[in-house]
């Protein structure tokens, strides 16, 4: 018997006619879902195993579900680590609307792929279906499900071709993959899953400020004749005390040229008082030798800068601020300094390298360099970067206690994706907002899934089983 003469059985038009119903269908009986494809960065050459992918587009399509009567059964899974939801979905999307409303858009941003060639993103060289790791938001559920199976050939060629895909999708699992559309809905999925860290930040930078102390027959001045060689730490430095008065303390900085340890410099912590001749220096451990220096005392009745005292450590230094002394009313030579930082970034000491001479009155100290922090407000998903350490990270939460009762109000920022430690004290700037703050504090144990427990696993294998025996199984 032959077929139907009225019917062409597979003509364009008729399967356009089909193709519209489908997609009356879908519109009239379907939900509304997001589909977010997947963007590669990074794959394994060798077992293709994405290492790195994020998701920052979002098309929103109808979508008819297939197991309307609720997620797949049997897919609560009681493991050694707890009860594992794997909640599975079945949805059927329209073909046409899929490689004319998505399709298109991967195309053209996926060039030179055809080449293999990977320009910015690399879609595993498909683009022209749904692909298993894209993912599927389902508003309903307020869920993201991930595609494990795409069926192309269901039903089986109506009239000579398909109409749909059938998706198979799971509830998905979080593994640090970026996630950015912009719909807050779909963002906030993701907002506490994988590794968070938790930084405590300040918003108030504080300028360090010290007084001079003067005195008379200090070191005004010292030369280091020659830097020695071969030091593998610095060392010590010893001043020969004076009739009476207080000896003159130093330390030595050392520096390395061309793999040679030397002394660069140094700085003296007090000036000493009451030298009537210039004292002897000499140099003592640190490994090496040869190093030598002399010094120059003020004649008695001229003052020098004793030391310096620190008033205010200041907070939010990056780096070691400059230390501008004002110089003698009248001959003499201005007094130099330097400071250093500590891991809080507040300024713990400032040495003399010339404490100068001829002051009749106490120099001002102007302690600068701190760059302005402590504004602008943190975007979800932007990149953070610590201006000392060049960690980075991508901020899930920011915010900030604004309880105008507190001097310095706490701000608690979360991260997550960070390429190393952010160190204390220093500045982390926004990659988009420019937001600038200081690091107060670092959570380093802050686990936010329940899965991550492969530390207490091994340390209690540790217990069971000696393995740095070549065989902790037997005797041999």
């Amino acid at each position: 018997m032959s077929l139907n003469p009225f019917f062409l059985q597979g003509s364009t038009n008729e399967q356009f006619l089909i193709q519209d119903l489908i997609n009356e269908q879908l519109k009239i009986y379907g939900v509304d879902i997001y589909y977010l494809p997947r963007k590669i960065f990074k794959t394994d050459n060798i077992i293709r195993e994405i290492q790195s992918s994020k998701f920052d587009d979002v098309f929103m399509m109808e979508a008819y579900i297939n197991n309307y009567d609720g997620y797949a059964p049997d897919s609560d899974i009681m493991t050694k680590f707890g009860l594992r939801l794997k909640n599975e979905i079945s949805l059927t999307i329209s073909r046409e609307k899929y490689e004319e409303f998505i399709a298109p858009f991967l195309e053209g941003i996926s060039s030179g792929i055809r080449e293999g060639k990977i320009t910015e993103y690399d879609f595993a060289d498909l683009i022209t279906r749904p692909k298993e790791g894209d993912l599927i938001y389902f508003p309903l559920g307020e869920r993201l499900f991930e595609i494990k199976r795409v069926e192309s050939e269901k039903p089986f060629y109506q009239l000579g071709t398909n109409y749909v895909y059938e998706l198979s999708c799971e509830l998905y699992e979080y593994e640090n993959e970026l996630i950015d559309t912009a719909i807050e809905e779909v963002d906030n999925t993701v907002e506490d899953e994988g590794y968070i860290t938790s930084l405590t930040l300040t918003g108030v930078a504080v300028t360090a400020t010290a007084t001079p102390i003067l005195s008379t027959g200090g070191v005004s001045e010292i030369f280091l004749n020659n830097d020695g060689f071969g030091y593998t730490s610095a060392p010590t430095v010893e001043i020969s005390a004076p009739e009476s008065g207080i000896t003159a303390t130093a330390v030595a900085i050392t520096t390395s040229v061309g793999n040679v340890q030397s002394i660069e410099r140094i700085e003296l912590i007090n000036a000493g008082i009451g030298y009537a001749v210039a004292p002897t220096i000499t140099f003592s451990g640190g490994g090496g030798s040869g190093a030598a220096a002399t010094c120059s005392v003020n004649a008695s009745g001229e003052f020098n800068i004793f030391r310096i005292q620190i008033d205010n450590k200041g907070k939010g230094y990056v780096t070691p601020p400059d230390v501008i002394i004002s110089g003698p009313t009248g001959t003499g030579i201005t007094a130099t300094g330097i400071a250093s930082i500590s891991s809080d970034g507040e300024v713990n000491s400032i040495n003399l390298t010339r404490p100068g001479f001829g002051y009749t009155e106490a120099p001002t100290i102007n302690i600068t360099g701190l760059s302005t922090v402590g504004f602008g407000t943190f975007l979800y998903n932007e990149t953070i970067t610590g201006q000392t350490t060049g960690v980075t990270a991508v901020v899930r939460d920011f915010r900030r206690d604004f309880d105008v009762s507190t001097i310095d109000p706490p701000i608690n920022l979360r991260v997550a994706l960070n390429t190393g430690k952010f160190g204390s004290g220093e500045v982390v700037v926004g990659s988009i907002s420019s937001a600038r703050y200081v690091v107060k504090s670092y959570d380093e144990e802050s686990y936010d899934n329940p899965y991550d427990v492969n530390e207490e696993i091994e340390t209690q294998a540790d217990n069971i089983i000696d393995f740095t025996e070549s065989n902790p199984f037997g005797s041999y």
